[in-house]
């Protein structure tokens, strides 16, 4: 095999292995359990030079491949750690790896991956100050550094800041979870805090153009343009769409006063500091090989859309491409094709974009799936919801059919009549303004005080659909400050437009479909045709999502023309 990567299904080490399979390399992942194998397959990685082996770097390694490069990526990354928990993994495994690659006879490099704050220290590690976790990497880096030169192994440690990517979900991605959370009333450490990042793809492709290199290297691996901590937060905010605090919190002070009160782990405060780290060798490495970070801004925007579509580690997105687009003055969570979609799919309350997810399933062309304005994932806008549709849609350049829920239906109506050369026809699902109010109302639940903190087991119940990663979604951004108060506001806001929707029905001249459940039937007759799914309610495409599809591919033929 060209190499080995300990700690192969962690979130450095599977992209590490993602990326010298794609170099063509034959690859060794050791593992305790292959979960490599599926994320790599979902990656679209071929793995056709990989060597899946089962290796637990806390005891004595043997029975493994010759390899001419050993990777080690494996570590305790974690707060809270026991020291004879993290010491197992950073130091006694590091060490381990090292004392199995000194006998290769091939061996090329072993390249140790350790920390931008604990590397190249001396002295001993201070396990009551520092904490499980960064002391075990500073004693493990130290017994990696001297126990190489005893053996003349050819070493060189990458010593990585924070790296971002798809699938981080800890360190500064904690932080930017309080923030969207609204959790976030001020930002701890000084205006002057750095904390660095590097981007996953940007530092896998730096290690795997390491073992070519001289040996004996120590590579600071990091973004020297990374914003202070205060900016960087502030991109995020503005990114997403929500408020960045203004006040900070000295970490000496967050050191005095209980966790209790301030949220904070104690180990996290080592890394609130303004220190800057030594990286010309590794910038004049990258130089040297083509490498180029991408802008920090712009990585920090791209990690936080994956971070909201993953609900920090809690879900998998179901749609792509997914991120936050200013449409109409405000952040909007858009999922989907933006160009040339064949479905153009509204939510209606109390969900988002997420609950057309079966639906969508059953779909055969692509679909444009956004968060309407002040709900779900999408911030608020100050234009009426009619308005930022037509802005939305600007980039269409296909003509869709437009589906649209519940409170959606008025806005789709709107848009229909404003632009009926722009979509192929209108199907509205469970219409809110041709429905009993009363009854809808209690349906939902809508005016509960406590909706902010409903479960989503509750929501289902309430809601009369099967709990699922829809009425999950949906939970979650209730729980968001301001979003359960604005989902009242919008269904108050429906209930006075019943009429002008009336209205606009007579008024659209695209061809038209509503689909309805049998438990939540029209309360007037409408001249367009109505198809009743049995056994639904208000929600059909959440509970029959198949019949939903059935109805919506017969409606395109007399739709498209």
């Amino acid at each position: 095999m060209d190499a080995i990567v300990f700690g192969a299904t962690g979130f450095i080490g599977r992209s590490l292995v993602a990326e010298l399979l794609t170099r063509g390399q034959r690859v060794a992942a050791a593992v305790r359990n292959d979960t490599l194998t599926p994320w790599l397959t979902s990656q679209g990685v071929d793995t056709g030079g990989l060597d899946v082996v089962v290796a637990d770097i806390t005891r004595p390694l043997s029975g493994l491949p010759e390899v001419r490069d050993v990777y080690n990526a494996a570590g305790r990354f974690a707060f809270g750690l026991g020291v004879r928990e993290a010491r197992a993994t950073n130091v006694t495994g590091a060490l381990n790896v090292l004392e199995w690659a000194a006998e290769l006879p091939g061996l090329r490099r072993l390249v140790h991956i350790s920390g931008y704050r604990v590397s190249a220290s001396e002295g001993r590690p201070d396990y009551a100050g520092l904490g499980a976790y960064e002391a075990s990497k500073f004693e493990g880096d130290l017994a990696v550094r001297a126990r190489a030169r005893a053996l003349g192994v050819p070493l060189t440690i990458a010593n990585p800041s924070t790296v971002i990517g798809p699938g981080q979900y800890i360190g500064l991605a904690a932080l930017v979870e309080d923030l969207w959370n609204g959790r976030l009333p001020a930002l701890p450490g000084g205006p002057d805090t750095f904390l660095p990042i590097a981007t996953i793809d940007y530092f896998v492709r730096f290690l795997a153009e390491v073992p070519a290199a001289p040996a004996g290297e120590h590579y600071w691996v990091l973004d020297d343009s990374t914003p202070l901590l205060p900016e960087l937060i502030g991109t995020i905010a503005d990114h997403t769409g929500v408020r960045a605090p203004r006040r900070t919190v000295p970490a000496g002070l967050l050191r005095r006063l209980p966790r209790k009160l301030t949220g904070a782990d104690p180990e996290t405060l080592a890394f609130l500091s303004a220190d800057r780290y030594p990286t010309a060798s590794a910038r004049a490495f990258a130089a040297g090989a083509g490498l180029e970070m991408p802008p920090a801004a712009e990585a920090l925007r791209g990690w936080a859309d994956e971070l909201v579509a993953a609900r920090f580690g809690a879900a998998s997105p179901w749609l792509k491409p997914y991120g936050f687009s200013e449409v109409a003055g405000g952040r909007t969570w858009v999922s989907g094709e933006r160009h040339r979609p064949d479905h153009v799919l509204l939510h209606g309350l109390p969900m988002n974009a997420d609950l057309w997810a079966p639906l969508a399933a059953f779909l055969p062309g692509p679909v444009l799936a956004p968060d309407l304005p002040g709900l779900g994932r999408s911030a608020a806008t100050d234009r009426p919801v009619d308005v930022w549709l037509a802005d939305l849609l600007g980039p269409v350049r296909s003509r869709p059919t437009l589906v649209a829920h519940s409170l959606a239906c008025g806005p789709a109506l709107q848009f229909a009549v404003d632009h009926p050369d722009r979509i192929s026809g209108l199907v509205l699902v469970s219409p809110a303004f041709l429905q009993a109010p009363a009854s809808r109302l209690a349906r939902s639940g809508l005016a509960a005080p406590m909706m902010r903190r409903i479960s989503a087991a509750r929501l289902a119940r309430t809601l009369g659909v099967p709990e699922g990663a829809e009425v999950e979604s949906a939970a979650a951004d209730l729980r968001r400050r301001g979003v359960a108060r604005r989902v009242v506001a919008a269904l108050r806001t429906d209930l006075a437009g019943r009429r002008r929707s009336r209205a606009l029905l007579d008024r659209v001249t695209v061809p038209v479909r509503i689909v309805v459940g049998s438990a939540d039937p029209l309360v007037e007759a409408v001249g367009h045709p109505v198809v009743e799914i049995e056994g639904a309610g208000h929600y059909p495409q959440l509970t029959h999502p198949a019949q939903v599809a059935r109805h919506l591919a017969a409606a395109s033929a007399p739709i498209g023309g």
